[in-house]
């Protein structure tokens, strides 16, 4: 039988537009202010403050003393969530060094390895577009990695080699998480007084956000932009497969689990609209906020240029939108002049890669004696490693339970921060890891830092930890299960194809017979089969938050919360990014604030020669990516699955990142 704990959720910006060594070390500037937050899960009204750059939380109480137990999702004025508590905001302050270190720091300098020497005087180059993984990479690896772009402005901020940082930023395929985790680390590195400049040809909303954080934002002539608004879409598969001749048998538990929908309506459900304009507002009303602060312009404005529907690249240097109208040799060349270099010299540059590569103790940012371990879980979630998955795909329970054993059995870690960045996956596996992890919670404290999602089976790992933080904009919650079975008897009969299943026992048939469907009995043992296995997550869910079944249940449903409506419903602590993690791991293991620390990362990912060789035979022989994908589903989805399928933020040109079977399904249709 297979069960699914899946949500379909799609958010797009409507545009025109194509669309070194095993330790990570926390620098030492990082305030140890506080802000109040929940002490206790039990209270539902709560504050989850906002750690970003731009503001400062101040402390407000609650207007009505009486209803301190019901839900008070209103935010104060700087976005934090009104509630009691007390966590650290681990905001950035940099922190200019002295004579003796910045000696210290020339000194490593000059007996740094080939490979980790800058030229004095260089500009850190870094090109943000495409995807963007929470892992951190090794020289090996391909694609850009969340962790070294952060480490990458921070070692900037300090590094008296680098003059300043040249900002490319194209399309995104990432979510606004790890988005928002950028561009709190660009106005970071603004503190250290050095510039960061920005250059956009291909953007849109998403990469808009990043570029307006930046000192001057530049895009050349032809550029392809386009600031109209988001949008939200749900498709759906139902009037495809009842054509093809498939009857998904589904089974909902949740009203807000729509990833059924997905397989069996024709059209949005009301339950899955209001999810879905719920997001969206979110997202639309922060991203106006944050380009209101960062352009000084009233969000009336904004909203009325949004709706102009503007095209004109010269209207949006007239209106202040970017600072000038350049092509990048022409930027080049102000930054030259900028630096004093002779215009027929070269530009001296650092790209990502090779930055990537300078050890932090270079640049006087090492470590202190207390460890804090740092385990990354990525992608979709599996007991043990598919027959056709690569090493790096996705999270193996078998693989990340002997992380946290490892660091439960040592002495050497003070605290733990987890970093999830999951839509979820195989529900067993997830409950083994929740165990783990919370056998791990007994002995050291436990930190979740959520990423762009970390619903379903995500979410079901980080309630494990005693302190949960997220950005506003992560999707989180769907606690709930779909689970279904395929009725393939008239795509049988059109094709030709013939089964006969011989079995012992009543219920033998239950999933094998899929030429068929269900009888009245087999349907009631597998929907009464859901139904457990929903109760079984939303009571330990309840459990886990400290939290009454009866409360939960108003939240579970099956419905997908953003990191800032899952703060005010107690579902998560904080809202914050890595930097606040730490700080508040520190907090809990009694580390001073102001103490250095060594992050030791557990997760680094490289690429092994079975999944190079995987990439050159697929190019060859032709293998369709997406077959590849959904043979990972298959061989890797035993028993219940508690996942949020379908999520996906969609690119400009309108395609998306959905479930493989949607490309299949293209495929075969343009086939007939």
């Amino acid at each position: 039988m297979s069960r699914f704990l899946t949500t379909t959720v799609h958010i797009s910006a409507a545009i025109l537009t194509k669309s070194r060594s095993p330790s990570l070390f926390s620098p030492p500037h990082f305030t140890p202010s506080h802000h109040r937050l929940p002490q206790s899960h039990r209270s539902i009204s709560i504050r989850a403050v906002n750690s970003s750059s731009e503001t400062k939380s101040d402390d407000v109480s609650s207007e009505n003393q009486e209803d301190k137990t019901e839900l008070n999702s209103e935010l104060d004025d700087n976005g934090g969530l009104r509630g009691d508590g007390d966590y650290p905001s681990g905001e950035f302050e940099f922190e200019k060094p002295g004579a003796w270190k910045s000696f210290v720091v020339k000194l490593r300098m000059l007996i740094a390895y080939p490979w980790q020497r800058v030229r004095k005087g260089s500009v850190l180059n870094l090109k943000l577009r495409g995807q963007i993984s929470d892992q951190v990479k090794t020289r090996f690896s391909s694609g850009l990695s969340l962790p070294q772009i952060c480490e990458n402005l921070i070692k900037a901020a300090y590094d008296p080699r680098i003059s300043g940082v040249y900002l490319h930023i194209e399309t995104l395929n990432c979510g606004w998480g790890k988005i928002e985790e950028i561009r709190r680390h660009i106005l970071d590195f603004r503190k250290s007084g050095k510039f960061i400049v920005g250059y956009a040809p291909l953007w849109g909303e998403k990469e808009y956000y990043l570029g307006c954080a930046c000192e001057e934002l530049y895009a050349p002539p032809s550029a392809y932009f386009s600031l109209y608004g988001l949008s939200a879409q749900a498709q759906f598969l139902g009037g495809v497969l009842e054509k093809v001749g498939v009857e998904p048998q589904v089974q909902r538990i949740g009203k807000y689990k729509s990833a059924g929908d997905q397989l069996t309506r024709k059209n949005i459900s009301e339950e899955n609209r209001e999810v879905l304009n719920t997001l969206l507002d979110n997202v639309h009303g922060n991203w106006i906020d944050k380009i209101s602060q960062a352009k000084g312009k009233k969000k009336e404005e904004i909203e009325s240029f949004i709706n102009e529907g503007v095209y004109q690249i010269e209207k949006l240097k007239e209106d202040g939108w970017i600072t000038d109208i350049k092509y990048d040799d022409e930027v080049t060349s102000m930054l030259k002049t900028k630096l004093g270099i002779a215009e027929e010299k070269k530009l001296p540059t650092v790209d990502y890669k090779k930055y990537s590569r300078v050890n932090k103790w270079t640049v006087g940012l090492s470590g202190g004696k207390d460890k804090i371990a740092v385990i990354r879980a990525s992608g979709a979630i599996s007991r043990v490693r598919g027959a056709f998955s690569s090493p790096s795909s996705g999270i193996i329970a078998e693989q990340f339970i002997e992380k946290i054993r490892t660091v439960r059995e040592s002495k050497r870690y003070k605290a733990v921060i987890i970093r999830i960045d999951s839509p979820g996956g195989d529900a067993l596996a997830s409950d083994l890891m929740w165990r783990e992890i919370r056998l791990l919670a007994e002995s050291k404290p436990v930190v979740a830092s959520m990423v762009d999602v970390a619903a379903s089976g995500g979410y079901y790992m980080a309630m494990a930890a005693q302190t949960i933080l997220s950005e506003n904009l992560t999707l989180t919650g769907s606690i709930g299960v779909v689970t279904g079975k395929f009725n393939l008897g008239k795509l049988y009969e059109r094709i030709g194809f013939n089964k006969e299943v011989i079995s012992r026992g009543r219920f033998a048939e239950l999933t094998a017979a899929d030429q068929r469907p269900f009888r009245p009995d087999e349907e009631k043992l597998f929907a009464e089969s859901a139904q457990n296995a929903y109760k079984q997550f939303r009571n330990k869910a309840a459990f886990s938050r400290s939290m009454s079944v009866e409360k939960m249940e108003e939240f579970a449903q099956g419905r997908v919360w953003s990191g800032s409506d899952a703060a005010s419903r107690g579902l998560i602590d904080a809202i914050g990014g890595f930097s606040r993690a730490v700080a508040i791991a520190k907090h809990k293991a009694n580390i001073p604030q102001d103490q250095q620390v060594t992050l030791v990362e557990l997760s680094r990912s490289s690429p092994s020669l079975p999944e190079l060789l995987s990439g050159i035979g697929s190019s060859v022989i032709g293998i369709d990516t997406t077959l590849k994908q959904l043979m990972d589903g298959l061989t890797s989805s035993d028993g219940v699955q508690a996942r949020m399928d379908g999520i996906m933020f969609q690119r400009s040109e309108g395609t998306s990142f959905a479930n493989p079977i949607f490309n299949l399904l293209k495929d075969y249709l343009s086939s007939l």
